[in-house]
């Protein structure tokens, strides 16, 4: 007879990965009690929908937390992502793309957001940094990053030496496949 093994989920996955997925309302609590117990601590704040993680994701996650001490990922929502993507997506439901990011080392707190533009979700952290792609930065988050004495950091999104890495292109590869 064939043994199975059985995977025992709270001790590997659920209850920390959990502790990092965060509402605006946590997350704001959260930020100002770390500032009271240390007062140089850098804040960092990026965004995105993470649809089918892939490696340009991870190279902007990685040099978003280069800035600071903490990395707060704003996640659109499905209803945000539909709204200003398409009814086709996300790929990947909400949960499941929190808790993928939620089980990366480098990421600290997921929020996920139901609006359009992470503006309420930055008000709520107030980060020293926000740092987006310089590829299709509007600049809408500007001024609220800048109300609470913080500044926009622009990356290279894509990394030399990497295929195009942009969600769409990768379904439009997947979708000639078939």
């Amino acid at each position: 007879m064939e043994k199975k093994t059985i995977i025992d989920y709270e001790k590997y996955n659920c209850s920390k990965i959990a502790e990092k997925i965060k509402t605006k309302e946590e997350i704001s609590e959260i930020i100002l009690k770390l500032r009271e117990n240390n007062s140089t601590i850098k804040i960092v704040t990026t965004n995105g929908a993470f649809d089918l993680l892939h490696i340009g994701h991870v190279n902007s996650l990685v040099m978003a937390k280069s800035f600071g001490d903490i990395l707060v990922v704003g996640l659109n929502s499905d209803k945000s992502i539909k709204s200003y993507k398409s009814s086709d997506r996300p790929i990947i439901p909400e949960k499941e793309r929190a808790e993928m990011l939620a089980n990366l080392e480098i990421v600290d707190y997921v929020v996920i957001f139901d609006e359009l533009d992470p503006r309420e979700f930055i008000k709520a952290v107030k980060p020293n940094f926000h740092v987006k792609s310089k590829e299709g930065y509007k600049g809408i988050e500007g001024e609220v990053v800048g109300s609470s004495g913080g500044k926009i950091v622009l990356v290279e999104h894509q990394i030399e030496g990497y295929h195009k890495t942009a969600t769409t292109d990768i379904i439009e590869r997947i979708k000639k496949l078939t």
